[in-house]
Order: C-alpha cells, then sequence, then structure tokens
C-alpha cells in the first residue's frame, strides 16, 4: 500500500531534474578591447543572434548581429556615452555594463590656409572629385571575411605620429580669387610622418577593396578590409601595390608613402572605420581611433 506514493514521488523528482538539466546554465557576455570613446570592444556572446547597445538613459544606440561564432566587434564612436549595456536577444544572458573613458581631444585653428588645396573648382575637378567619391561609397559597401581584430594590429609605417586621430580644426584661409573660407573639420585620421617612398604595409590581415593611385582628395588609396566590419584606409600613397580583391597577411607591402591628392606635405593617413554588417545603411558607420587598435592584445 506504501509503494504507491513513493513512486509517484520519484517520478515527481525524476521530471523535476530533467526539467532543470534542461535549462541552459547562465553564461555572461565577456568584452575585451580599449573601451574608450574611439576606441574597440571584442565581445564573446554565447547565445543569441542579436546584440543591442543601450546608454545609461535606456536609449538605444544599435543593434548588431551575433555571427555564428558569438565574436561580436563593437566600434565606439568618438562621442560615445559615458556608459553602455548590452544586452542579448537571449533571456538567459545578463545584461553587461561597460564604462566607456572619455577623450579630450584638442580645438586647433590654422590661419592663413589656402582653400585652393582642397576646393574642386574646376570642372575637371569636380568631375575628378565625383568619380573618386562613387569609387568610395561601392569600397565601403562591399565586405570581406577575415580575422577582424583578432590578431591585434602592427603601424603600417616606420615614422613618430605627425597628427592624431580626433583634434577638431578650424581652417581659415582665402582662395586665388580673393574669397574667404571657414570650416570646421575633425582630423578622422592618424598621421605618420614618413617621406615619398617609405614602405607602407598592412597593419592587419585583409582582402583589398580599393586601389587607386588617383582620387582626388585622397591621392593614391588602398581600402584593407579586415573582416568584421573593420576596413583601413591609406591615402596620399605615390606607390599602389595591390588592387582589388587581393589577399594580403599582416606586414605585407601595400605601397608606398607619398604626398598625393590634396595634402600640405608628405606622409601616411591611416584611418580605420568600422561598419554595422547588421544593416545595408552606410551613414551609421564612423572611424575610430588607429592609435588604440595598437594597444589590442591578439586574441589566445
Amino acid at each position: 500500500m506504501r509503494r504507491g506514493p513513493v513512486l509517484c514521488a520519484s517520478a515527481s523528482l525524476v521530471a523535476l531534474w530533467v526539467t532543470a538539466q534542461a535549462e541552459p546554465a547562465p553564461q555572461p557576455i565577456h568584452c575585451d578591447g580599449v573601451a574608450r570613446q574611439a576606441g574597440l570592444l571584442r565581445c564573446a556572446v554565447p547565445r543569441g543572434d542579436r546584440l543591442s547597445l543601450i546608454s545609461a538613459s535606456g536609449q538605444l544606440v544599435r543593434e548588431v548581429p551575433v555571427p555564428a561564432d558569438g565574436q561580436v566587434t563593437l566600434g565606439l564612436e568618438r562621442d560615445a556615452p559615458d556608459q553602455l549595456i548590452l544586452t542579448a536577444n537571449d533571456a538567459t544572458l545578463a545584461p553587461l555594463t561597460i564604462d566607456i573613458a572619455p577623450r579630450q581631444d584638442p580645438f586647433r585653428e590654422i590661419t592663413g590656409f589656402d582653400c585652393d588645396k582642397v576646393d574642386a573648382r574646376t570642372e575637371a575637378q569636380k568631375a575628378h572629385a565625383s568619380r573618386s567619391w562613387v569609387k568610395k561609397q561601392a569600397a565601403f559597401k562591399t565586405f570581406a571575411e577575415g580575422p577582424g581584430a583578432d590578431g591585434g594590429f602592427r603601424r603600417p609605417a616606420d615614422g613618430p605620429t605627425s597628427s592624431p586621430f580626433g583634434p577638431a580644426r578650424r581652417y581659415v584661409g582665402t582662395r586665388a580669387d580673393g574669397s574667404s573660407c571657414d570650416r570646421v573639420s575633425v582630423h578622422y585620421g592618424y598621421d605618420i610622418a614618413v617621406p615619398v617612398g617609405a614602405e607602407v604595409r598592412a597593419p592587419a590581415p585583409g582582402t583589398v577593396t580599393l586601389g587607386d593611385p588617383d582620387l582626388y582628395y585622397e591621392g593614391g588609396t588602398v581600402f584593407l578590409d579586415h573582416g568584421d566590419g573593420l576596413v583601413s584606409v591609406f591615402m596620399h600613397m605615390s606607390e599602389v601595390t595591390v588592387a582589388a580583391g587581393q589577399s594580403v597577411a599582416a606586414g605585407d607591402r601595400i605601397g608606398a608613402s607619398g604626398n598625393t591628392g590634396r595634402t600640405t606635405g608628405p606622409h601616411l593617413h591611416w584611418a580605420v572605420k568600422w561598419r554595422n554588417p547588421g544593416t545595408q545603411d552606410r551613414a551609421g558607420d564612423f572611424y575610430i581611433d588607429p592609435a588604440l587598435l595598437l594597444e589590442l592584445a591578439p586574441v589566445p
């Protein structure tokens, strides 16, 4: 008479045990990288296919897809909020709060500027600038597979830094016709002071999406897609030795530095743009600080 209730209790315990075993164990989102404005985060997301970035005030900053391997590369804007909350579309993952260190970029005013060195004035110059713009936009829409930032980055040329990423600069000057110009722009590149002809090498593995010796503003230019939405842009080169579709390894020669395009002296301009692979709208892409990429350690 007593065996029935005992068996029922045992069956209930087994059912509860099976249910408990079926529930996935909690796993956190983990990020490393450089948590600073214009920096880069590398995040491991164990479950879910979408990662949301939310400001401390609760505003959605952006959503990015989570690849099959769960590794997400997140760029941070130059004016990113001081705190971000990362959430995956999987209720078993707890949100991760990350504090973002602020930048202190200076403001510079440059007077006596020759506006004609930049402006496209003649019909031929405007046509050249228009063709260059089309080429650049097409290249930025091209995504290649690659290791992203897993292996870290190295300097693409041997030379001192001549202009860092981030400062806002006001240019005040005149044109040849006597009219004035007054404009403010942010320097979104990392300039290395090297003479014409210095070797330029790939800072990380990637696929060339643009290799052109004569863009209007940029001069000799190479776009190198590292994967995970990261693309390096090299400008003012005197020689371009790679072509679109070509794969290069870290340290491979891609050309030589120069003084081409709209520039006031020889140097290499290296910029890195982070693009969101989860959207076709390229208007939300932005440049990050290459100097901060040099701080990334290779992923073990």
